[in-house]
């Protein structure tokens, strides 16, 4: 059981250390543990070793695993979002990272307003024009934040991306240096209700990278769990 924490402490250190190297602290980064396909009681001991922020893709999950994980814990839904899906967890989840269409968006704007709810949610952009990723393209980012500023119910905290899978991290540098540019250049333009001030971005691979070129939220999985099981 002990290896997760032997995991943990390691990323730790990594995130530590690339934050140093971008001139920021260590607490300006949050750690999300991605436990999807994990079980309760694995998931238990991240949250025990410190880890209270957690990432799943399915709404399935966060609905099996919320009531058992009970209290102290965040939850963040950071895969793709199907409209009708929204008011399974418009109450349980603290950030949707994946906005990425306005029929989303309004719908999250519904139910968070039926429950008197503001919703802070990541605009999902495709920063490498992938045909098999969902997402924003860059140039329509501001266009689309734009549109989500005038919702009550929700409020735009910045950007995420799913960077390509790539053998050698060095190769994402440069589309999370443009997610950085972009976020940069959005946060200039002082819309109302809009505070750009996350930057979801880098995974097990490449999540040192991410943070040297100014990722705020880092999604780890692998790194801290091990090799998922997808036959369970």
């Amino acid at each position: 059981m002990s290896h997760i924490l032997e995991n943990i402490k390691e990323v730790e250190a990594k995130v530590a250390a690339a934050a140093q190297r971008s001139g920021r602290k260590r607490e300006d980064i949050l750690l999300l543990a991605v436990s999807k396909t994990q079980p309760v009681e694995v998931i238990r001991q991240a949250v025990t070793y410190g880890l209270s922020s957690l990432g799943e893709n399915k709404v399935q999950e966060i609905m099996d695993k919320y009531e058992p994980m009970g209290e102290g814990v965040h939850w963040h839904l950071i895969g793709h979002l199907q409209t009708n899906k929204v008011k399974y967890i418009i109450d349980k989840v603290d950030m949707i990272h994946s906005v990425e269409s306005l029929k989303l968006a309004e719908e999250i704007e519904k139910r968070g307003a039926a429950r008197g709810i503001v919703m802070d949610v990541l605009v999902e952009v495709n920063i490498a024009n992938e045909e098999s990723k969902y997402g924003v393209a860059p140039e329509n980012t501001e266009a689309f934040i734009r549109q989500l500023a005038r919702m009550e119910h929700l409020r735009v905290r910045g950007l995420m991306t799913v960077a390509p899978f790539v053998e050698n991290s060095e190769d994402n540098r440069e589309y999370f240096c443009q997610m950085r540019q972009l976020q940069v250049d959005i946060n200039a333009k002082k819309i109302d209700n809009v505070l750009m001030d996350v930057l979801s971005m880098g995974m097990t691979g490449d999540y040192e990278v991410a943070i040297e070129e100014g990722a705020t939220i880092v999604r780890v999985g692998t790194g801290i769990f091990g090799e998922r099981d997808y036959s369970k």
